[in-house]
């Protein structure tokens, strides 16, 4: 009976223990976990504002996921054919990868392909939208708990209302649209102000349906009577597609009135700018709900971002252009091109500056007396300190940094965990060259390899002398091309001649070389790693280069 307890008993310890054991590592991997978020543009790379959301989107992910993208590109090419080879190719590409845990869909072209394949691509993924146009559409699909985002709201009234500032006798409001989907999108957005201002007319320059030629005469015919608004322009009527600078350049180059502008691609162009929808911001809100879906928190908790993160921001060289006034600009508003005036360029040193003056000439007075005698002890302490240091620091026959400079430079980088290569090298049969042509030929060759090791030194790679006939330089990084490169380098440095006792002879050299992180994590360990690199060299036949094998020397451990 007592047995058959203590067999219980032990069966329950070890359950329990098994049990803990578990969740230790189910905690272990969740907090591992690193998670995989998508972005889908509508766009290509190419386009401004979308190198602007992407920016954004990493600083709200940060480091805690792994971030792929893909681009629809509608804005060169949007029909049937385009769409399906797009569907077809992610289709095959999310079929090869880990699956996402958040998609996110930069503007309404990727939002509604999000819809339409959303059961074949991303059944059951929390998906988050930005830079959506259609303010409807997406606060009807946020019904759904896994669909949230942030909206993007063009401010055409306060855009407006910043024409009316600049421009008071103007009477017409001008958009510029294309056909595309985020040109039908703002088209009635746009429109629906015009009951806002009865005494405005509301008209638009259709770029798609616009020849070339015709587009530049309509954007010429725009006169100060005009409040001219460029919201999306991709093509026209000739079949040219435009990027968004192209744009730019059809605009400013025949517009008479400065257009303005609602987000932030294309400001500090030619572009006037305004009240502007922050691209960055959206994309930095976007990926912060990404993250936080990947830490645990439900979609369906996460509110859509109703607020627009919309700034005021305005070219200052646009405003000078054409002679309008800068303060007539909202407070606040970010001006770019500053082109800052005498007292702005130089308040913060005209009042001091002239205090310190005063002051100085009285210093000047007194100092006239004593100066010489200052200046010359000054001058000789510094020299003083400077020798020290070289010397403290610098090999005083090939004058480059010396072991205990060495060892300094190598402890900060490994202490602040930068990677970083050593390549340790001697001179092949030094003493042979000392025993032949004496001492002073063996301090000849020692400063003639440090004048060519000075020829490499570069902001990344530093040589030392080390010890003897031993030299070592320190290279910043590990990345295996520009290592192979110095090595090759290094190897050079011996195949030009040596004077030595005023003759011309072969030297050669052995070098090791050893990495950290790589093969070592402490400062003894790393230069053991790159010495035993050399030492192998010397082995195998001397004059040539070896990385650090950790297996071959093992093997060699094992056969000795």
């Amino acid at each position: 009976m007592i047995r058959k307890r203590k067999k219980l008993g032990f069966l329950c310890v070890s359950l329990i223990c098994l049990i803990l054991l578990a969740n230790v590592v189910c905690v272990q991997a969740q907090a591992g976990k690193k998670g995989r978020v998508l972005f889908i543009s509508s766009y290509s790379y190419g386009w401004d504002t979308v190198q602007i959301q992407i920016e954004g989107i990493k600083a709200g992910i940060g480091q805690g996921a792994v971030l792929d993208y893909e681009f629809m590109d509608t804005k060169r090419v949007d029909d049937a054919t385009s769409e399906r080879q797009f569907y077809e190719g992610l289709a095959y590409r999310m079929s090869k990868v880990e699956p996402y845990d958040v998609v996110i869909l930069g503007d309404d072209a990727a939002l509604l392909f999000a819809i339409k394949y959303r059961e074949e691509l991303f059944e059951g993924i929390p998906l988050v939208f930005e830079g959506v146009n259609d303010e409807e559409l997406a606060l009807e699909l946020s019904q759904d708990p896994l669909i949230t985002g942030i909206l993007e709201k063009l401010s055409i009234e306060k855009n407006i209302e910043l024409g009316l500032k600049l421009y008071p006798d103007a009477n017409k409001v001008v958009a510029i649209l294309d056909n595309s989907i985020t040109g039908e999108a703002e088209r009635k957005s746009f429109y629906k102000h015009a009951e806002l201002y009865p005494n405005l007319e509301f008209s638009e320059i259709n770029t798609s349906e616009l020849s070339t030629d015709k587009l530049r005469q309509s954007l010429g015919k725009v006169g100060k009577d005009c409040i001219l608004i460029y919201i999306v322009m991709t093509e026209d009527a000739n079949g040219r597609q435009y990027t968004n600078s192209e744009a730019i350049e059809m605009i400013t180059a025949n517009a008479k009135v400065p257009a303005i502008r609602m987000v932030e691609g294309g400001i500090g162009e030619g572009l006037l700018g305004g009240n502007v929808v922050s691209m960055h911001k959206s994309g930095e809100i976007a990926g912060d709900i990404a993250i936080k879906i990947i830490n645990g928190a439900y979609s369906g908790d996460i509110g859509v971002v109703q607020e627009s993160p919309n700034i005021y921001c305005v070219d200052e060289l646009v405003m000078n252009r054409f002679g309008l006034d800068m303060a007539l600009l909202p407070e606040g508003t970010t001006i770019i091109n500053h082109q800052p005036s005498f007292w702005e360029r130089n308040r913060e040193v005209l009042v001091p500056g002239s205090i310190v003056i005063g002051a100085f000439v009285v210093v000047i007075v007194w100092v006239v007396f004593d100066n010489v005698r200052r200046r010359r002890l000054l001058e000789e302490l510094e020299d003083a300190r400077r020798i020290m240091e070289s010397a403290s620091q610098h090999d005083f026959l090939t004058g480059i940094p010396n072991r205990s400079k060495f060892m300094e430079d190598l402890e900060g980088l490994i202490k602040e965990g930068k990677p970083c290569t050593l390549f340790m090298m001697d001179i092949d049969d030094f003493k042979h060259i000392n025993d032949n042509f004496g001492h002073a030929a063996g301090d000849d060759a020692l400063r003639q390899l440090a004048e060519r090791l000075k020829e490499m030194r570069s902001p990344i790679l530093t040589p030392y002398r080390y010890a003897g006939d031993e030299f070592i330089m320190i290279l910043k990084g590990n990345q295996s091309k520009i290592v192979e490169k110095t090595a090759f380098q290094s190897r050079q440095l011996f195949t030009k001649s040596f004077n030595l006792a005023g003759e011309e002879h072969k030297v050669c050299g052995s070098i090791g070389i050893a990495c950290y992180p790589k093969d070592a994590d402490s400062i003894e360990q790393l230069i053991i790693c790159a010495d035993t690199a050399m030492y192998q060299v010397k082995k195998s036949g001397k004059n040539n280069f070896a990385f650090y094998d950790p297996l071959q020397q093992a093997a060699e451990r094992e056969y000795r």
